[in-house]
């Protein structure tokens, strides 16, 4: 049975989920940040997944970097599956603009997280949850 790694469930707020992946919003108001992570026990690596499992993540990947593109309009969409603090695969993708406060530097790590606060939170996730309403069901 899956379980969302602690860190990452402490980290952020479920938004739905996918054929394969639950998809995060990562808790920091700063960037508009997602997290697909393939509801898979026991998989650390993108070459982990089976054959089937790994097409269909690089396919709701490209599905939700679409809608995010479309949505936020950014300068730079980041795309990075790195893993070194929680070891459960995990993709983010992060919206950049060239006038956020940690461009062009990587987000982590720059700044400490700023929180979402009720309306602002609600308001994106269900401007998300509308934009994917055919595909994101919920958890």
């Amino acid at each position: 049975m899956f379980e969302l790694h602690p860190q990452l469930a402490k980290d952020t707020t479920p938004l739905g989920s996918f054929s394969l992946c639950r998809l995060l919003l990562m808790n920091d108001s700063r960037y508009p940040w997602f997290i697909l992570v393939p509801e898979r026990q026991n998989i650390r690596e993108i070459h982990e997944l089976q054959d089937s499992d790994r097409r269909l993540l690089w396919d709701e990947s490209a599905q939700l970097s679409r809608t995010l593109a479309e949505l936020f309009k950014p300068d730079k969409l980041n795309i990075a599956a790195l893993g070194n603090q929680v070891p459960q695969l995990h993709v983010h993708h992060i919206v950049r603009y060239t006038h956020d406060l940690a461009w062009p530097a990587p987000v982590w790590g720059k700044l400490p997280p700023k929180p979402y606060y009720g309306a602002e939170l609600h308001k994106l996730k269900n401007l998300l949850t509308h934009a994917m309403h055919a595909t994101l069901r919920p958890i």
